[in-house]
């Protein structure tokens, strides 16, 4: 467990407010302010400003907020791991995209699970912001993620780079003549759900060509990357996914890619966990032990 006063300090990060924190944490609002007094004597800084009746954090403030967060997640797994010392069976939690698990993770970890018939294995598929997020609230130890995360917060090691690719139904047909992006403007535009790897990295490009996603005037958001599958084989529009993801639906014909001069554009597929994590040794050697099972 975390030092009382650093559990203090995380909720009243997460909450940015003194009173709830306290409610939150059942304890009178004064005890509050005064552990984290205790905690600005001891590390000499100031944590906490306030603006009118916003309260900040300070940069030193930030500095220990992004340490607390990891030694809380150190602190939840050291708990588990041993419990497996004390007789317990060893388990394996973390998280992968939606594009990720089953399609670059499936494979070496079907494989991974045969070799330790004794794991228990908790996988987690969600889109890459709400993975972070477990992260940091140490529901997961680590995970597989294609979107962007902040370099500062996480260790990552690349596990795969992967193609993006546009594609439509087999026999899907153009309002115009298709050679650059700019010319699917005119079409219906199948996305994932804000929050995802997959649109973040579609949203970064497009920006990146003065391009946004408001400026198809008809678009389909689908949470599920096989809904999104079944749409544009069906038809319904055009969609950008990573290559591996419709790999198979390309080899039966079912899609097709839509070739674009000016579209070209890969992306990796990272392990990621908490920078500064005491376990990182431990997430490097199941990193090695998954590439050795490709």
């Amino acid at each position: 467990m975390l030092d009382y006063r650093m559990e203090t300090f995380f909720t009243v990060c997460q909450t940015m407010n003194f009173t709830h924190a306290a409610q939150r944490l059942h304890l009178t609002q004064p005890a509050v302010s005064h552990q984290i007094q205790q905690l600005e004597e001891l590390y000499q800084v100031k944590l906490f400003e306030n603006h009118g009746k916003k309260l900040t954090l300070t940069p030193a403030g930030r500095a220990l907020q992004s340490a607390a967060v990891t030694m809380r997640h150190d602190s939840l797994l050291l708990a588990q791991q041993l419990r497996q010392i004390d007789g317990g069976a060893r388990q394996m939690i973390f998280g992968a995209t939606l594009t990720a698990g089953p399609y670059a993770i499936l494979p070496p970890l079907l494989r991974y699970l045969q070799a330790n018939p004794q794991l228990n294995l908790r996988l987690v598929i969600a889109d890459t912001t709400d993975l972070l997020t477990q992260i940091e609230q140490g529901k997961i130890d680590f995970a597989v993620v294609e979107g962007f995360f902040p370099k500062k917060e996480y260790e990552a090691i690349p596990y795969a780079r992967e193609t993006f690719v546009a594609v439509c139904a087999q026999d899907y047909v153009f309002h115009r003549s298709v050679e650059t992006v700019e010319d699917l403007l005119e079409e219906r535009l199948l996305v994932r759900e804000k929050g995802s790897g997959t649109r973040s990295i579609l949203e970064t490009y497009l920006h990146s060509r003065n391009l946004m996603l408001e400026d198809f005037p008809h678009w389909a958001e689908v949470n599920s990357i096989l809904m999104l599958k079944q749409m544009a084989c069906a038809g319904c529009g055009v969609t950008f996914l990573y290559e591996t993801a419709v790999q198979e639906e390309l080899q039966n014909g079912l899609l097709r890619r839509v070739p674009l001069r000016d579209f070209s554009l890969a992306h990796d597929f990272s392990f990621v966990w908490r920078r500064g994590s005491v376990f990182s040794a431990h997430y490097r050697q199941i990193f090695e032990d998954f590439c050795a099972l490709r």
